[in-house]
């Protein structure tokens, strides 16, 4: 795999050619383009594969880029990304231009079927043989509390996962536990106000590693991401809804609170995703919700390298709404 270098009218000219356009994807050897920015005007169709451009924030850029860098270090690290993961890059990207034109529904049809994609796909099967050769059995837990814990105050409703020895981790029982309480605030309209927050030291660290690779069957998990989807709900709910964050938000830690209508940061509070460097993308619903509030060349370059984005970051971004201590337990 290697990522070319071009100028922006030479990445123009070849694309508008049907022929010389096929060599820009990973099925051809190509993992990505970095384009020159001011040498050649560039309007033309987006490759099949990631375009990333060195350039500050102030520099207005082409549509075709997907990723701005800010040096030439970043350019290096995204590059050996693309190496390393090309087929979820390129599936990353392809998503995220699909999301930015449709709506909620239509964008987590779209990440789903991705989703469901690379789970099946080489990248995600050798990250997962690697996992499962690490990792340690988990310990027996005993009496289990509930996962996700519901409690009403008038016309409040306080949802709050509940798995803190796992870090709360996002695993089938937790969105189950969660989608009904979500269900219930949707069908009872004297709930006024509901308040996301988790227990413990943080948020949500994201997915239940453990659970991971136990879909055999695409289709099937596809349908079941589209018949009990968390941030479909709380999307419906938006209005009503204020997350409460602190600590990790990983992956589906920081995807499902992005569709609340608010969204506050304690300090100690951080953001990652780290989907793609599993050979995967955001499966929760995040290029629908982050693609909302941070654009998507910025969650590109998220997703791409799972850097940590701090809470005073993501306060500029938009990505949260506010940052405030955390509330006493």
């Amino acid at each position: 795999m290697r990522v070319l270098r071009l100028s922006g009218g030479e990445l123009a000219a070849r694309l508008r050619s049907p022929a010389s356009a096929e060599a820009f994807s990973p099925a051809a050897g190509v993992c990505g383009v970095q384009i020159a920015l001011g040498k050649g005007a560039v309007d033309c169709p987006s490759p099949n594969c990631p375009v990333f451009a060195l350039a500050d924030e102030r520099h207005p850029l082409p549509d075709v880029v997907d990723v701005r860098v800010a040096s030439e270090a970043g350019a290096e690290r995204l590059a050996t990304v693309l190496e390393t993961r090309p087929f979820a890059a390129m599936m990353l990207v392809r998503l995220l231009r699909h999301n930015a034109r449709v709506g909620v529904a239509d964008g987590l049809f779209a990440e789903s079927l991705a989703y469901s994609s690379l789970q099946h796909g080489a990248e995600f099967q050798a990250w997962l043989a690697g996992w499962r050769a690490r990792r340690r059995c988990p310990a027996p837990s005993g009496a289990s509390a509930p996962a996700v814990v519901g409690e009403r105050d008038g016309d409040r409703l306080a949802i709050t996962l509940n798995r803190p020895a796992k870090r709360n981790a996002y695993a089938t029982d937790m969105r189950d536990a969660l989608c009904e309480q979500l269900a219930l605030a949707g069908e009872d309209a004297t709930i006024r106000r509901v308040v996301l927050a988790g227990a413990g030291a943080c948020f949500s660290a994201g997915g239940d590693l453990d659970e991971f690779g136990e879909a055999t069957d695409a289709a099937l998990a596809h349908a079941a991401r589209m018949t009990r989807s968390a941030g479909a709900l709380i999307h419906r709910l938006r209005a009503r809804v204020e997350a409460r964050l602190h600590g990790a938000c990983i992956g589906a830690g920081i995807e499902l609170p992005a569709f609340a209508g608010h969204v506050v940061a304690a300090p100690d509070a951080f953001f990652q995703l780290p989907e793609v460097g599993m050979g995967l993308v955001p499966g929760a619903g995040g290029t629908v919700s982050i693609l909302a509030r941070i654009g998507r060349r910025r969650l590109a370059a998220m997703a791409l390298t799972g850097a940590r984005v701090r809470a005073q970051t993501a306060l500029r971004w938009g990505l949260v709404d506010a940052i405030a201590p955390r509330a006493s337990a």
